[in-house]
């Protein structure tokens, strides 16, 4: 993996810090030229990664970085699932349009396998299409890695549910030709159940800041699992909302054993050119030392 990541969700308005920054991104991202111009900074600044939600509108951008050279290569790392937009178009579509509009293949193979998913009560086969179905819009674009958004990943290890995640796993594998991530608020539970299954150097994508923000189990803990190194390791949320200073977060994050990837997202190209310079410096530092 790249060692830095561009992450999408100033795009939709996501801000853990402020509402009011919220809806300022969300106007400021209200079309689609407004994103594809962030992303043109992203790739000026030598970033060539993406990591994004299987948002209505990403599948736009799918279809401009489709067709362009300036992002022959490009990667995106599609996080699923994405709720909300499944709501949204039954709402508006019923189930039958949003099958129709989602969900790859011949419509009445896809209810075959649905309905006797459902009758058997086999949720994993009711998974397997929601991949295929939220993999459609990244169609003959380079998406090595496929994460599962830590609301569902937190959801099964509340819920002991492991085997979903040991059937993501292998699914991603076997149908995409990809690698599954895991995306989490509590690393440390979720690579012990991994390795409890047989999933050994796993992707995992969590909360990682100097702050302790959204790291479940706290930061010791944490720093002790990073630095056996037993996992692939992206850190997010690195600024903790905001509540740390970019030279600061960054160092912290950079300069752990066991961290591979920064995960962040910017809307300027101030603030991209600089943590995109921070997070060369201190990764070269580590190195030195």
């Amino acid at each position: 993996m790249d060692k830095v990541i561009f992450g999408d969700n100033q795009f939709f308005g996501v801000n853990h810090s402020s509402d009011e920054k919220s809806r300022a991104q969300a106007i400021k991202f209200k079309d689609n030229q407004s994103i594809l111009n962030v992303l043109n900074i992203v790739i000026d600044e030598g970033i060539q990664t993406f990591m994004c939600t299987t948002h209505d509108r990403i599948a736009d951008i799918c279809n401009t970085i489709r067709g362009d050279e300036k992002y022959s290569n490009f990667k995106i790392y599609p996080c699923m699932p994405y709720a909300h937009k499944y709501a949204n178009a039954v709402t508006e579509l019923g189930i039958i349009g949003t099958i129709k509009q989602y969900v790859p293949g011949n419509i009445f193979s896809t209810f075959a396998k649905g309905g006797m998913a459902f009758v058997k009560k086999d949720f994993v086969s009711m998974m397997e299409l929601l991949v295929d179905a939220e993999m459609k819009m990244f169609k003959g674009i380079s998406t090595p890695v496929i994460f599962l958004q830590n609301v569902v990943t937190d959801l099964l290890l509340g819920l002991g549910m492991s085997e979903f995640l040991v059937a993501f796993h292998s699914y991603i594998k076997e149908k995409h030709n990809a690698e599954a991530g895991f995306i989490t608020m509590n690393l440390p539970l979720l690579l012990h159940t991994l390795e409890s299954r047989g999933i050994k150097n796993p992707i995992i994508c969590s909360s990682i800041n100097k702050a302790g923000f959204r790291m479940s189990g706290g930061k010791d803990l944490y720093e002790k699992v990073i630095a056996e190194k037993r996992c692939r390791l992206i850190a997010m949320q690195v600024f903790a909302a905001g509540t740390i200073s970019p030279k600061e977060a960054l160092q912290y994050v950079c300069e752990m054993e066991g961290i591979e990837s920064i995960l962040f997202g910017a809307s300027s190209r101030a603030n991209i050119k600089n943590s995109k310079e921070l997070i060369d410096f201190y990764f070269k530092e580590k190195k030195l030392i």
